[in-house]
């Protein structure tokens, strides 16, 4: 039955291809599809950036024609398909995707496009330019050549300004004073329009509130010159409002700390460092909120300090709306001088919120079952703007299937609080005033766990973090947690445990050591908040050190190893080095990239990682057609292990590369082509894994391989996912046997937010 699907999709894809190259026989009688145009370029003398010049000259070149891939035209083809009597469900659907009307040589305006040409050779200096064009046509086919005939440019010989009024004269001569517009440079409309844009916002920057871009006029003067160049005059329009020209200083800011979107009924006022807080004392005390506040009183109107004020205000996280709005002072405006009067409206989000999470677990040893999570917030703790987060959770899983584990289960109890402070916590004041874009927030949290696993260990485990989170720019991120603690006790161990770890001193050893120690650092770049660009970068590193501080105030026990406050303690480096790359060309379509690597070194007082730092490789967020922390590590295969189902499979490297192409399909409903690879390994092998766990130079011929398809609902940001992906290289198997793709071993994903 397989090997007919297999056939009939082959032979769907090869019957598609030959009708795809076949739409010649569609074509009217008497039209000749229209295939595109090029322009070439013939100068007398030489083109400065001639391929940008190209390349403008091709965008404006109409109509565009029909889209091509791999040399074949399926738009067209499930256009003309469409016009058969029964055109059949699967035309009606690619045609409602992709399918686009044919353009023929007959809506060719070539009369049209040379007006075009020529227009846009004069916007860049090529006055009196020459426009020919021809057709190439064969019996069905039809292609246009453009040929432009440019003289030699206009280049400016002087830049300088008309008679201006004050007080903007001076403010527009230090602006053209770092003019990129300089002697010899090639007339350009498109230069002109970007230096009016630049000259506008220095004013702005300069405190002119009212100034505009259009105000400004460009006049050129070719009549001393008779070698095509021009002097450049830069003067305002006339009858311009007096307003325009004159700077505007802020007298006074207004911080509404409660507005509701309605209501300015000012009840309680308190002055804070020249500014004034109305109806802020008992939601948010003004000696915290003044930081985040850039704009001074006395100081000239400048919009970088709005943006600045807006933003900043925005990251506290209390706060649904920033709405900064200026108010003129007619009363004292002047000649020389405006007054405004800044008003700062900011909404606060409910202080108290609830969310719940049920989710279903489904793990490689077979335990499935449902979780919950409880998350409490208040975003306002104490008038400062700090943000509390608790969350408990339950977990219960049980071990389905046949054999002597069936019906195991296990209870997973969580309880976890993050308090977040917008400012930073230090035992020095820090002066908030480097921080440009954005303040950092100090975040500490604490959390305890506890696990039961029928028949062999309950395990409890506390965490404890503190540090900070800064963001420098749009795009950068600074995470740096100084303080790190984790500790995990097992108890109420089984003689069957027992016997495990004493089977696998890998195991056992990463379990000994129960105290975990550190700095952890993380560095972000992401541009994937740029949703409208084509290319989008995101890196991650993480940095993970443990053990080197207290290593100092060790004491060595009876084993040999050191302990701290009888605790033994872990000594080990992490690095983690996550790239991602989306390519959106358009219609929701998107091409998405991943490369993921991950080291971890033992040393010290360890010669192993804590089981809980160590990598694992399969899941649906990994290499979705192996089972969560099912690959690996290296070679090998679990299957006559009969304990291997207890524990997770783990090493200290990770090595993964992802590709997905995601596409519409209707409404939320969204869908997914992927395939990816990846593995773990240990950098020394270890006889639990018969030697096949270790990293060798071979490491590509053991890589864990798949592909499969997805849907993905998404509904405002918000995705559910569904993959189905199935195994074409499972490193587990012999050599010759590796490379088969399985579709019966089909392995189904459930997870929310896009894996990458």
């Amino acid at each position: 039955m397989n090997s007919i699907y297999k056939i009939t999709i082959f032979s769907t894809a090869i019957l598609f291809v030959l009708q795809s190259c076949a739409v010649k026989k569609f074509i009217p009688e008497g039209e000749r599809l229209y295939t595109g145009a090029k322009v070439e370029i013939e100068s007398d003398s030489v083109i400065n950036n001639k391929g940008n010049l190209e390349a403008v000259l091709e965008k404006a070149l109409r109509p565009i024609p029909n889209k091509k891939f791999l040399g074949m035209r399926p738009g067209l083809h499930f256009y003309y398909k469409m016009q058969q009597e029964k055109p059949g469900f699967i035309n009606r659907f690619f045609y409602k995707k992709i399918g686009e009307e044919p353009v023929y040589q007959s809506d060719v305006k070539q009369y049209e496009v040379e007006e075009i040409l020529l227009n846009r050779m004069e916007n860049r200096g090529f006055f009196y330019s020459d426009v020919n064009s021809e057709f190439i046509e064969n019996e069905k086919e039809a292609s246009a050549i453009y040929t432009v005939k440019a003289p030699t440019p206009y280049t400016i010989a002087s830049y300088q300004l008309d008679s201006l009024r004050p007080p903007v004269y001076s403010a527009i001569q230090q602006s053209v004073a770092k003019s990129q517009l300089k002697k010899g440079l090639r007339f350009d409309l498109s230069n002109l329009k970007l230096e009016r844009e630049r000259i506008d916002r220095d004013l702005k920057q300069k405190g002119f509130y009212n100034f505009n871009s259009s105000f400004l006029i460009f006049e050129a003067d070719t009549n001393q010159y008779d070698k095509k160049r021009f002097d450049l005059f830069l003067r305002l329009k006339k009858d311009m409002p007096q307003k325009a020209i004159v700077p505007y200083k802020i007298s006074e800011i207004n911080v509404y700390a409660n507005y509701d979107g309605q209501d300015t009924t000012v009840t309680d006022v308190t002055r804070f460092n020249d500014r004034n807080y109305i109806n802020s004392a008992s939601h948010f005390k003004p000696k915290y909120l003044d930081p985040f506040i850039t704009l001074e009183a006395g100081k000239l109107y400048s919009p970088e300090d709005s943006r600045n004020t807006a933003r900043r205000l925005s990251t506290i996280g209390a706060y649904k709306f920033v709405n900064i709005q200026y108010k003129e002072k007619d009363s004292l405006h002047s000649d020389s001088l405006g007054i405004l009067e800044a008003n700062i409206f900011l909404s606060p989000l409910n202080k108290r919120a609830l969310r719940v999470q049920l989710q279903a677990v489904t793990k490689s040893n077979n335990f499935a079952g449902p979780g919950l999570a409880l998350t409490y917030s208040n975003r306002n703790l104490f008038n400062g703007g700090e943000t509390l987060n608790t969350t408990a959770s339950f977990g219960y899983e049980v071990q389905m299937g046949s054999g002597s584990n069936s019906g195991n289960t296990s209870i997973d109890l969580g309880l976890k609080s993050e308090l977040i402070f917008p400012r930073v916590i230090f035992p020095i004041k820090i002066d908030t005033d480097f921080f440009k874009y954005a303040i950092p927030k100090t975040k500490t949290s604490l959390g305890i766990d506890y696990l039961s696993r029928t028949k062999l260990y309950a395990l409890f485990s506390g965490t404890a973090r503190f540090g900070y989170i800064w963001q420098a720019n749009k795009f950068v991120t600074h995470e740096i947690i100084p303080i790190s603690i984790n500790y995990t006790k097992p108890s109420n161990t089984t003689p069957e445990f027992e016997a495990i770890l004493d089977e696998n001193p890998f195991l056992k050893r990463s379990f000994d050591q129960q105290f975990i120690s550190g700095l952890n650092y993380l560095f972000t770049y992401n541009e994937m908040i740029e949703t409208s660009k084509t290319n989008q970068f995101f890196l991650n590193t993480t940095l993970d050190l443990a053990g080197n501080s207290i290593s100092v105030f060790g004491k060595e026990n009876a084993m040999g190893t050191k302990e701290f406050l009888g605790l033994e303690y872990a000594q080990f480096a992490k690095v983690d080095v996550d790239f991602r790359y989306h390519f959106n060309f358009g219609n929701e379509q998107v091409i998405a990239a991943r490369l993921f690597g991950g080291y971890g070194y033992a040393y010290g007082n360890s010669e192993v990682v804590p089981y809980v730092k160590q990598y694992y490789s399969g899941g649906p967020y990994s290499v979705r057609a192996f089972r969560i922390r099912s690959l690996g590590p290296g070679t090998y295969n679990d299957e006559n292990n009969p304990n291997s189902n207890y524990f997770d499979q783990t090493g200290n490297i990770r090595l993964e590369a992802n590709i997905e192409y995601r596409f519409p399909l209707f409404s939320f409903f969204k869908g997914a082509v992927f395939a990816d690879a990846g593995n773990i390994w240990n950098s020394k092998a270890l006889p639990t894994y018969n030697g096949k766990d270790k990293f060798t130079s071979n490491f590509i011929n053991e890589l864990g391989m798949g592909a499969g398809i997805g849907l993905r609902v998404d509904v405002q940001g918000f995705v559910l996912r569904f993959d189905f992906a199935a195994p074409f290289h499972d490193p587990s198997l012999s050599e010759e046997k590796r490379f088969n793709f399985n579709v019966n071993e089909t392995v189904f994903n459930f997870g929310i937010g896009y894996p990458f």
